[in-house]
């Protein structure tokens, strides 16, 4: 028996997609603080979400061995 309990495993997906959520929103309020208007601030943030998406759940796992 160990001493500590190990955390839940979470699948790379969801991880993923948090990640892609978090930044997506530091975009979108970063360029709304800095006066961009509010649609191109969503087109940005939608489009930048989906490429960090795209980016974390393709190089963003740990691969044993590596």
């Amino acid at each position: 028996m160990s001493g500590s309990p190990r955390p839940p495993s979470i699948d790379h997906g969801v991880v993923s997609l948090l990640w892609a959520i978090g930044f997506a929103l530091f975009i979108y309020f970063g360029l709304l603080a800095i006066g961009s208007s509010g649609a191109f601030s969503v087109v940005i943030a939608l489009l930048a979400g989906g490429a960090i998406w795209l980016f974390v759940r393709l190089q963003g796992e740990d691969r044993p061995g590596d």
